[in-house]
């Protein structure tokens, strides 16, 4: 689950909010066209079908008793569907997290029996003179769904992930040992620094102890490039990348590359045992990305990262 504080959840909830009220009259209508007819099953279903061509992105639409058993067909934009007449839905999470203090209740995302795709259900109570009839369910695919999703950004914070437990508990078992690229990271480092400040690549991760780095190019920013240690300590490397000026809209200044290369340094070999296994930059985002030994795994504000002073820097 998605942490409640978390800027995604907000971005969800806002969401959320603009769906169920694109939904809040569609649904009501709806419902009191079935109270009408709620004795005659024909007449639901036709109503169903009649009334879901005004609302399009929902997939399916049925009606419900009050415990929860599906009383109509599924109405579809390819007609009517009777195999689900008779379901009991009572266990589903839509009906099983209703709001009593509203006629309306949009689900959160969940996986659809049928096609497993993300989606989500508005429940909507049927009433007739004061009395609840039932349920009305429209079920909709959240990729058909006319929502506006706002371009997420990345909060600028520290964070820190703990991996496989089974390598953390073997961590002090274990010494570094001198990777072919550790020999060569005095000739591997400033031609990396030049390839992101000169060259457009503006993504690079150094696996120090698999002596590569994978790198993403301006250029050609959906394909990553796999560089071997030999190829990272030959100056000529430079001319197969071509000149490209540094981004104006980058986090990272381009006189803090060479600086965080070398904190890549000093990290591999500042303990033989708690050592960086790969380390990584990305100059769009400004976030340090560190692999460590442990299996930890950290992503650090360049700024944070090259000051010492951050609550990362307290914790090595």
């Amino acid at each position: 689950m998605i942490p409640e504080n978390s800027p995604l959840r907000q971005i969800i909830a806002r969401q959320r909010t603009s769906l169920y009220n694109m939904l809040l009259d569609p649904m009501e209508r709806v419902a009191r066209r079935c109270a009408r007819v709620w004795d005659d099953k024909a007449a639901l279903d036709e109503t169903l079908m009649q009334q879901l061509r005004r609302l399009p992105y929902a997939t399916f639409m049925y009606v419900l008793d009050p415990r929860g058993r599906q009383i109509s067909d599924n109405a579809s934009h390819q007609g009517l569907i009777g195999k689900d007449f008779g379901r009991e839905r009572g266990d589903r999470p839509y009906m099983l997290n209703l709001d009593e203090r509203r006629d309306m209740t949009l689900s959160d995302a969940y996986l659809s029996l049928r096609a497993s795709r993300p989606s989500v259900t508005a429940v909507q109570k049927i009433r007739r003179d004061g009395e609840l009839l039932g349920y009305l369910g429209a079920d909709f695919d959240l990729r058909d769904l006319p929502m506006t999703r706002v371009h997420y950004e990345q909060p600028g914070q520290w964070r820190q992930i703990k991996g496989d437990p089974a390598i953390r508990g073997q961590v002090f078992k274990q010494c570094r040992i001198d990777s072919e690229m550790d020999g060569k990271l005095d000739l591997v480092i400033p031609v990396l620094a030049e390839l992101i400040t000169q060259n457009g690549i503006f993504h690079g991760k150094l696996h120090f102890s698999s002596s590569r780095a994978t790198v993403w190019t301006l250029g050609d920013p959906y394909r990553f490039h796999i560089l071997s240690s030999e190829e990272l300590t030959d100056p000529d490397l430079c001319l197969v990348y071509p000149k490209c000026a540094y981004p104006k809209d980058a986090l990272v200044p381009p006189e803090s590359i060479r600086p965080i290369l070398d904190t890549f340094k000093h990290l591999r070999f500042a303990d033989e045992t708690f050592y960086l296994r790969a380390g990584s930059i990305n100059i769009f985002n400004g976030i340090v990305g560190l692999n460590f030994s442990c299996d930890g795994s950290h992503y650090v504000p360049y700024d944070q990262f090259l000051a010492r002073d951050s609550a990362f820097w307290e914790g090595m």
